[in-house]
């Protein structure tokens, strides 16, 4: 089924961790595949099509003529029919008969040809279920990986502060040895270090959550380390505006989620016109031939031999069959009157579809608009973050600044630093998302 799915080249790079490694090192390209192919949501989908396929074929099938073949034998009791004197007898007789039979539908109110094209419709829209289960996998799968990497990057970033805040606070407790500094400082710099020491803490337990809802997606045993390899590349350029309306235009056309909907929208249109094929009559043309061997058990008379009865008995037919409904208890009406109602359900269905399909194409048009903005802006709070935290650090150390100053300032890079590389991630994402509206591939499954 590789032929069916679909893929992107990813603009965001996930490189490989540095230093040998027992373990396998899982980028995002190796967790979308492993998800892809262990699905049993999409396995479902796959059998799904294989059902279609099959009905597909028996859709053809049915404008052949239907042929069918009898042998039966059967021993009679008491009063008969002689069928060499044509008189009723009592005795025990052998009868065997032999019959084929051949019908071929002629006309039957458009039904067959519907559908067939009920059965063509349902293989196109199983083939593309599984892509549309292929690609919401790999967007979920893209966006957990996303998370992943930024609470590893936020435990980093907490891991950084508690070590320089147990640092600070080894200083200031030697400087109070000094006399250079108060107990009041040392309990401040003490209180900030657990503060630092509980963040640490929470952004871990955060991490774990991502990591075990990227398992979950990825079908991935939860007792199974998963190594994720969280290093990427940063933008660094932001792609130009486009207009929403133009991407709509083609995903309208060409998304799983639009070409579900208008299938489901033809199939039920092919389903009101077999419908409404019942209401016609159905012509048929069929064809019969058999033959039969009798024999008397109750006379000493020799019967004619089995290839004489066979060919002398043999009979012949052709027939047209003609057949109109007259009154089935409205059974064909409403079924029709649902029919139709199903196609308005479809109808709006398919537009509610597209509606939601352009609400979401537009938020993430302006999603990845926004993160670029926010992305350029943090990087120069960033360095001035910096640049004032080194500065309060070294005021403190001088006596100059408070513990609650240090504190302060800490806070706010760690904050910074935070929030930098959830706008470049969000920001890479949402221009995956936007290509994939555009028609792009989210991954190559056959490397």
């Amino acid at each position: 089924m590789k032929h069916i799915i679909f893929r992107i080249v990813l603009p965001l790079v996930f490189t490989t961790q540095a230093g040998a490694q027992d373990e396998k090192s899982w980028n995002m390209n190796d967790c979308m595949r492993y998800a892809v192919e262990n699905s049993p949501t999409i396995r479902r989908q796959v059998y799904a099509y294989d059902t279609y396929e099959a009905e597909h074929t028996a859709s053809l099938t049915a404008f052949l003529p239907t042929l069918s073949t009898g042998v039966s034998g059967q021993y009679n009791f008491g009063r008969a029919v002689d069928p060499e004197t044509n008189t009723y007898i009592n005795t025990t007789t052998f009868n065997n008969y032999y019959e084929g039979y051949a019908s071929l539908p002629l006309f039957r109110g458009g039904q067959l040809v519907n559908q067939w094209r009920l059965a063509k419709t349902n293989r196109q829209m199983g083939l593309n279920d599984i892509r549309k289960e292929q690609d919401d996998l790999l967007l979920n799968v893209m966006e957990a990986f996303v998370n992943v990497v930024y609470y590893q990057g936020t435990v980093h970033f907490a891991a950084e502060k508690l070590d320089e805040s147990n640092r600070t606070l080894h200083k200031t407790r030697r400087q109070e040895e000094l006399g250079l500094k108060g107990q009041a400082d040392v309990a401040q710099i003490e209180a900030q270090a657990a503060g630092d020491d509980y963040v640490h803490t929470h952004q871990q337990n955060l991490y774990y959550a991502a990591l075990l809802k990227l398992k979950e997606l990825m079908n991935y045993p939860y007792e199974r380390e998963l190594n994720v390899d969280t290093a990427f590349v940063a933008p660094d350029a932001f792609a130009a505006a486009e207009p929403a309306e133009a991407i709509f235009d083609h995903a309208s056309v060409a998304n799983p989620a639009a070409l579900q909907a208008a299938y489901k929208l033809r199939a039920s249109q092919m389903q009101y016109r077999i419908q409404q094929g019942t209401l016609f009559p159905s012509i048929s043309l069929s064809a019969n031939i058999y033959t039969s061997f009798y024999k008397n058990m109750q006379t000493d008379a020799v019967p004619a031999s089995f290839g004489s009865q066979f060919r002398n008995n043999r009979g012949e037919y052709i027939a047209v069959n003609f057949s109109f409904p007259l009154f089935d208890g409205l059974a064909r009406l409403t079924n029709v009157r649902r029919a139709r109602n199903n196609v308005r359900i479809a109808r709006e269905q398919q537009t509610e579809t597209l509606r939601q399909l352009q609400t979401a194409i537009a938020q993430s048009v302006a999603d990845r608009e926004g993160y670029a903005k926010e992305s350029a802006r943090m990087e120069k709070k960033l360095r001035a973050d910096e640049l004032a935290y080194r500065t309060t650090l070294r005021k403190f150390e001088e006596g100059l600044a408070s513990p609650l100053d240090l504190a302060t300032n800490g806070n706010i890079l760690i904050e910074s630093r935070a929030n930098l590389l959830r706008t470049q991630l969000m920001y890479l994402l949402k221009c995956k998302q936007v290509d994939y509206y555009k028609g792009a591939e989210l991954i190559d499954l056959e490397q």
